[in-house]
């Protein structure tokens, strides 16, 4: 039987990434938590760390152990400190989420957060690219037309839909086109194809239509596709869940307002690593997240485009 306190020593280690800072972390000597890991490998049989001068990192069966037993210590601590603390949630909790997070979610509402939570502390992780939830020690994930293995929990939050937007200095200096063919002869920003393509896909009135377009700027990034349309460079497709606030300021204005482009894989999803019950942190985090992106979302009236 595998002893909990050794199995926490070990956890610890693994995420310090060296005996000293652990040690100094659990405040004990370090040849003293050495000798336990050694005893540790002796009794499960195995080595769970690989050790140099430099250098430690978990070997492959360390690797497996600690991601298959550090979600639930942490959850068994957590449940330790919640009653040590009368029931106040405490700890930090990792959230991976799409780059262009603080569009939707203003950094004031954290204010808030911490106010309710002072023991709680939110690491956030911001990037487009797919990440590996479990070696990152992410305990929340918010994903936009990214699929997601059947391995995790996920909470639906809104239908993807991508609507044409454009600075109102950009429309005044250009005009407004009235019908998709016109976007042929306004300048159009648009994230980087592997294919090349320069060809938008909308839903309207008379169905599907894909439109050719002259693509002045192309970049592989969301983010600054969005701050180019914002600089008044041209038209862009974007998210409708990430132009809205732009919208609603009067940065950005909607073109074609009855067009958009939208699909499942484009929806907007939280996703949960821990399975239930998760740690009161987490769910307190993701609690938060819901309600701000729920008031983000009231933002985003539904297009007439398909009703």
């Amino acid at each position: 039987m595998l002893d909990l306190n050794d199995l926490a020593l070990f956890v610890q280690v693994v995420r310090a990434g060296s005996f000293s800072e652990a040690a100094r972390r659990l405040r004990m000597p370090a040849n003293t938590l050495s000798r336990r890991i050694d005893q540790f490998e002796g009794h499960i049989g195995t080595r769970l760390l690989h050790r140099s001068t430099r250098k430690l990192a978990p070997s492959t069966e360390g690797l497996a152990l600690f991601e298959r037993y550090a979600p639930a210590l942490d959850r068994i601590f957590e449940i330790e400190r919640q009653h040590a603390d009368g029931q106040e949630p405490a700890g930090t909790v990792r959230v991976a989420a799409m780059a262009g997070l603080f569009e939707v979610i203003k950094l004031e509402w954290l204010a808030e957060f911490y106010a309710r939570y002072p023991r709680i502390s939110i690491d956030f992780l911001l990037d487009d690219t797919p990440s590996d939830l479990i070696a990152e020690r992410i305990d929340l994930a918010l994903r936009i037309g990214i699929e997601t293995g059947g391995s995790f929990r996920v909470r639906r939050i809104a239908p993807g839909t991508m609507i044409l937007a454009a600075s109102p200095a950009y429309l005044e200096r250009r005009g407004t086109p009235r019908t998709p063919r016109e976007l042929a002869d306004h300048d159009c920003l648009t994230v980087s194809s592997r294919q090349g393509r320069s060809m938008w896909r909308l839903q309207g009135p008379r169905g599907t239509q894909e439109i050719s377009i002259d693509s002045r700027f192309s970049v592989n990034d969301m983010r600054v596709v969005m701050q180019a349309c914002l600089a008044g460079l041209g038209i862009a497709l974007v998210p409708q869940v990430l132009a809205a606030v732009a919208i609603d300021e009067g940065k950005l204005a909607r073109v074609l307002p009855t067009y958009q482009r939208s699909g499942a894989g484009l929806g907007l999803q939280l996703v949960y690593t821990s399975r239930p019950p998760l740690p009161p942190a987490v769910t307190a985090v993701a609690e938060f997240l819901l309600e701000k992106l729920d008031q983000g979302m009231s933002r985003c009236p539904e297009p007439a485009a398909g009703r």
